[in-house]
């Protein structure tokens, strides 16, 4: 499985916890090069060095929210090994309120960070991709990608979002040799619960139980290598009832409807 990542130069974004730590801890095993990027740089350089192969990693702090900095951030990640195989589009944010209770600003910033921040840097990696003819855009995007539950407007509809941009990059680059995989998990046990926004923008600050009781980040990133380097475009990892919401939406939209509005979702 592994192999797929060998001898390729690969950026990971969200790498300073959860999901992209995970993938870090994973691939800093193989013998590749990984810039890791999120906003904290003590953490990053923290996790660099903590992991294998230290002397392969590259911290380039960056903020998805800052979107004016985002193409001279892509050049520099380039920079350091002579171009971007893979990107991992990890980094984001999510969300704890009721529309009624969240203010646009906290909308906005949502697909700022989710969406924007996310779509710039495949953006930018994509003319050296497309010049190689090798590139593949992982994007972690969320079952609420394909399903929306309360408490979650804004980080649904960023994913949601997600999911149009990438399925037109797939179908737009496919001869240039540019795979696209859409990683879908269910609830994971991080600290995405924690840093998620409220309505008017302060962190939620507890774990879900619905997120304790999730997979853990490894066995997550071990699936979801697996189906990267299949070159799956779309997988669904998560326990049973969330990967069944997914496909109950999709074939019983109507019973899908009256089942979501009694679901436990903190």
């Amino acid at each position: 499985m592994l192999k797929y990542f060998e001898n390729r130069n690969i950026w990971i974004t969200g790498a300073s916890s959860g999901i992209g730590e995970g993938l870090v801890r994973h691939l800093s095993q193989v013998k590749c090069n990984l810039i890791i990027s999120a906003r904290r740089e003590e953490e990053l350089v923290r996790v660099k060095n903590e992991n294998q192969n230290a002397a392969t990693i590259e911290v380039l702090p960056l903020d998805l929210a800052d979107g004016p900095s985002l193409e001279a951030k892509t050049k520099a990640a380039e920079a350091f090994f002579g171009g971007v195989d893979i990107l991992f589009n990890n980094g984001g944010i999510s969300q704890r309120d009721k529309v009624i209770h969240t203010s646009m600003e906290v909308q906005r910033q949502i697909m700022e960070v989710n969406y924007f921040g996310t779509i710039a840097l495949s953006k930018y990696v994509l003319p050296g991709m497309v010049k190689r003819k090798f590139g593949h855009h992982v994007t972690v995007t969320s079952a609420v990608g394909i399903i929306s539950t309360p408490l979650r407007s804004g980080y649904s509809a960023s994913k949601h979002a997600v999911h149009g941009f990438f399925d037109a990059l797939r179908s737009e680059h496919f001869e240039d040799g540019i795979k696209v995989t859409l990683i879908l998990p269910g609830y994971v046990n991080t600290q995405i619960s924690y840093n998620a926004l409220m309505g008017d923008g302060t962190q939620q600050n507890k774990l879900d139980k619905a997120q304790a009781a999730g997979l853990t980040v490894d066995q997550l990133v071990h699936k979801m290598l697996k189906k990267v380097a299949a070159q799956k475009e779309e997988s669904y990892i998560g326990g049973f009832k969330e990967v069944m919401g997914i496909y109950m939406k999709r074939f019983f939209p109507s019973i899908f409807s009256i089942l979501v509005r009694k679901m436990a979702v903190t």
